[in-house]
């Protein structure tokens, strides 16, 4: 009898399900994407995607079940759920919907930690252990770094004090007229500009006495570019495409250097042999460069998630086995965590 888990994904606009053996592969995999909900607001409206994951979970969870062929009552050893961090309407629907089905099949509950599992998404293509190493989180919503001596076992070293990488993409995307989700819309502009056409600054990069690091300086140097002091209306600039395009190039140059001098700082610090990155930016191509240079340079061991496993999905969920393995099992009274914990 096959001993399968059931994972679940809902931390923010993406409703994800996957079915996952022990031994860590992909039976089933389904993301559905809010894209549409959200296109028109340049970024995600949080009442709207606890209603679209409402709409959306038992579909998917059907999906990967029936692709699978999976017998729930005989052949789950388990289903696990994102509880912690995310937006508060989006864990409660994962939240419950993975509640109901444990008392309907009779089965136990983990808990994941979501940032924890961007990291986990690097050990899903590797047979030998990806810990202790140095976790890089980098997306949307999170910029961190942490000493991860096991995959729940971690220290937090630093982080964003302001806007994670990913919202800095984003927003800067939204200024540069480009359509969501920016991130990938900016990263494929900026290959046509020079970056370093626009001199733009590195919040905090150079500050080597600290981890934490800043994007919403370098965001509003971007916005002074482009309008100016004092003004608000973008709609009203008229950008040249090459100015575009250098504009887009710069940032990404300078946001990804921000990156980079906190990973070469920390990895001094720590010692550790192993840069492990995962996270929506982590799919950046350069970034995967700069990341690679990095590790030569210091001489470590970098892996970095697939970059289809970077963006949020229930793949990454196969760090609850950790918790089965040890029969740390969640109770059903179990709460949402939204807030990101820092210390551990």
């Amino acid at each position: 009898m096959r001993r399968l888990l059931l994972t679940l994904e809902t931390t923010c606009d993406e409703t994800a399900a996957a079915i996952i053996t022990q031994d860590r592969q992909v039976l089933a995999s389904a993301v559905a994407s809010q894209q549409e909900v959200h296109d028109r607001f340049h970024g995600v409206v949080p009442e709207l995607a606890a209603r679209a994951h409402l709409e959306r979970i038992v579909p998917i969870v059907s999906q990967v079940l029936d692709e699978a062929q999976v017998k729930p009552r005989e052949e789950l050893a388990a289903i696990a759920v994102a509880t912690e961090p995310g937006l508060p309407g989006s864990l409660l629907v994962g939240l419950a919907a993975a509640k109901a089905l444990c008392v309907a099949w009779d089965k136990p509950l983990v808990n994941i930690n979501h940032v924890q599992a961007h990291i986990y998404a690097c050990q899903l293509t590797r047979e030998q252990t990806v810990f202790p190493c140095l976790g890089f989180v980098l997306s949307g919503g999170h910029s961190n770094l942490y000493r991860c001596q096991s995959a729940d076992d971690w220290q937090y070293l630093g982080g964003t004090i302001d806007d994670a990488i990913g919202e800095a993409f984003d927003k800067v995307a939204v200024m540069l007229g480009l359509p969501y989700p920016g991130g990938p819309a900016l990263s494929k502009l900026a290959e046509q500009g020079d970056p370093n056409a626009i001199e733009l600054p590195r919040p905090m990069a150079a500050d080597r006495t600290t981890l934490n690091m800043s994007f919403s300086g370098l965001k509003t140097a971007v916005r002074y570019q482009i309008v100016g002091t004092g003004k608000q209306d973008f709609s009203a600039v008229e950008l040249s495409p090459q100015r575009r395009a250098d504009l887009a190039a710069s940032f990404q140059k300078a946001a990804i250097d921000c990156v980079i001098a906190k990973a070469d700082v920390a990895l001094k610090q720590t010692k550790l042999q192993r840069l492990c990155v995962g996270g929506g930016v982590a799919a950046n191509q350069l970034l995967r460069t700069e990341l690679a240079k990095l590790a030569e340079r210091r001489k470590v061991e970098l892996i970095i998630a697939e970059p289809e496993l970077c963006t949020d999905n229930a793949v990454m969920g196969a760090i609850a086995w950790e918790k089965v393995s040890r029969n740390a099992f969640a109770s059903l009274e179990i709460d949402i965590q939204p807030g990101l914990q820092r210390q551990r």
